[in-house]
């Protein structure tokens, strides 16, 4: 699950700050054209607002030092995030919503609460939605096997399947047995593969064939080809198109009235659109890529969208009727039924800290969606970079401590030392296996720099069990030595390995 995330002194002295902020935002990001960015709220309209856009920290923070803010146009730039949106819930309604930055390095346009974003991978929840309401009318079954329902294309039968038939169920769970992790999207001059032809990797799709080969039911495993099978379920039972289907079913019912799943986006939504920007900060070729595996990637929304989506389902979950799902099929939504995940959201926490999340990630665009099931609170960030994620997280604790809610918290680390001679050793130029992929490490001071390829810069600090940590995103390294103590490579836990060049 995705990891969740003090005031200035003089009004002068934040005006300052702000103006500067917005320059290096500019500089950093911006290669032509004005950039135009909304200042912060005054801090007399809201003192808490003030506090969260002035006290953006990292997740991981070290023990023993006090947790210190800065401004958030500086994290933006810290991490080239053009633009970002945040919607907060509190006391059962929409307390506040910002744009920060712009939508667009070249044009400059500034983010406002009404600027699409891609939603990426909360399109999930979403969908899962417009499945269960299929369930309540008795079009669907959630334990009933899919294969009946669907027409021109059936998940192909094999030995798992014989025995062991996916249902509805082990779909929204990620517990089908289904490939496919997630999928990289299409350049908008592309050709763009049809349903069918992503889910038997075929044509033009870009990604292998979605295929059963796991026993359903005993493993939970994240499958975005999951998803796609959902959407064309839907289509099938319906006989609608996908996007069509959770407007009728979700999207109007919950008043999400930016927000749709239509790839590619209509060009009377375009100018409404944020562009996707690559690690560097530059844009992504053609602004955006397109995802016609839309269940799985394809929503365009709005923080304050997903903010009344998750008004709809508190609201529910308290027993109230009138709202996309019933109090018992919400109820069913929000228990876990395998990896920390039920029919459609993760869920975490119990008692006051429990709450339904889910996170987003396609090319160019982070998002963060986090809701509380009690106290109509919650908190939601879209941004339009690919170094979003780590924001959107800052950003979220941020709330979370400004308005005193039980979680999340950040994450305390204990770092160590190590002598500047040793830093040295390690220094050095680096290529990963099995990618053409050069990383540059210098010894700074205390800690380690590592350039990943020209895009990606590590600062990495010795911790007290003997690996390397950076700060903002949490990559743990531990260094490799041959039997003369001489250092041969690096392995990040959970990633890569990287060979010192010439070793």
């Amino acid at each position: 699950m995705d990891a969740m995330i003090q005031s200035l002194s003089s009004p002068r002295s934040r005006s300052r700050l702000h103006s500067f902020l917005v320059a290096l935002l500019a500089t950093l990001l911006v290669a032509a054209g004005s950039v135009t960015c909304r200042p912060p709220a005054p801090p007399e309209e809201d003192p808490r607002i003030a506090a969260v856009e002035a006290g953006i920290s990292r997740a991981l923070q070290v023990q023993g030092r006090e947790v210190e803010g800065v401004p958030i146009l500086e994290r933006m730039a810290h991490y080239r995030v053009p633009g970002a949106s945040v919607a907060v819930l509190d006391g059962g309604r929409i307390a506040w919503a910002r744009g920060y930055g712009v939508a667009d390095v070249g044009a400059g346009d500034p983010v406002t609460p009404e600027t699409l974003f891609q939603a990426a991978s909360i399109s999930k929840p979403v969908a899962a939605m417009a499945a269960l309401k299929l369930v309540e009318q008795g079009v669907l079954d959630l334990d009933a096997p899919v294969n009946p329902y669907l027409r021109d294309w059936k998940i192909p039968e094999n030995a798992v399947t014989r025995e062991h038939p996916v249902t509805l169920k082990h779909i929204l769970t990620h517990s089908g047995g289904l490939t496919v992790h997630g999928f990289p999207g299409y350049a908008v001059t592309a050709e763009i593969p049809s349903t069918v032809e992503v889910l038997d990797g075929a044509g033009p799709a870009n990604t292998v064939p979605v295929r059963v080969d796991t026993i359903p039911g005993s493993l939970w495993r994240y499958s975005g080809g999951g998803y796609t099978v959902l959407q064309k379920l839907l289509e099938d039972v319906t006989g609608k198109p996908f996007p069509q289907v959770v407007r009728d079913l979700v999207l109007d019912p919950a008043g999400m009235t930016l927000s749709g799943y239509e790839q590619p986006l209509p060009p009377d939504r375009a100018g409404h659109a944020a562009t996707g920007h690559l690690q560097d900060g530059q844009a992504v070729e053609g602004r955006w890529h397109v995802y016609p595996e839309m269940a799985a990637a394809g929503l365009w929304t709005t923080p304050t969208d997903l903010a009344k989506l998750a008004l709809d389902v508190q609201a529910s979950a308290r027993g109230e009727r009138g709202g996309v799902l019933s109090p018992e099929m919400t109820q069913a939504q929000l228990t876990p039924v395998m990896g920390g995940y039920g029919l459609g959201f993760g869920v975490q926490g119990e008692g006051a800290e429990a709450r339904f999340v889910h996170g987003g990630s396609n090319h160019g665009f982070k998002a963060q969606f986090l809701a509380f099931r009690e106290g109509g609170r919650g908190v939601f960030v879209m941004t339009n970079g690919d170094g979003g994620s780590a924001l959107a997280q800052e950003i979220a604790l941020a709330v979370a401590r400004e308005y005193g809610w039980p979680a999340p918290a950040y994450q305390e680390v204990v770092l160590g030392e190590v002598a500047p001679e040793i830093l040295q050793e390690i220094a050095g130029v680096y290529r990963v296996e099995g990618q053409d992929l050069e990383v540059r490490v210098e010894a700074r001071g205390d800690h380690l720099r590592a350039d990943v390829g020209g895009t990606m810069v590590l600062e990495l600090y010795p911790t007290a069990d003997g690996l390397f940590l950076d700060l903002d995103d949490g990559t743990r390294i531990r260094v490799e030595r041959d039997a003369g103590g001489g250092v041969i490579a690096f392995q990040v836990l959970g990633g890569p390995r990287a060979v010192r060049a010439g070793g």
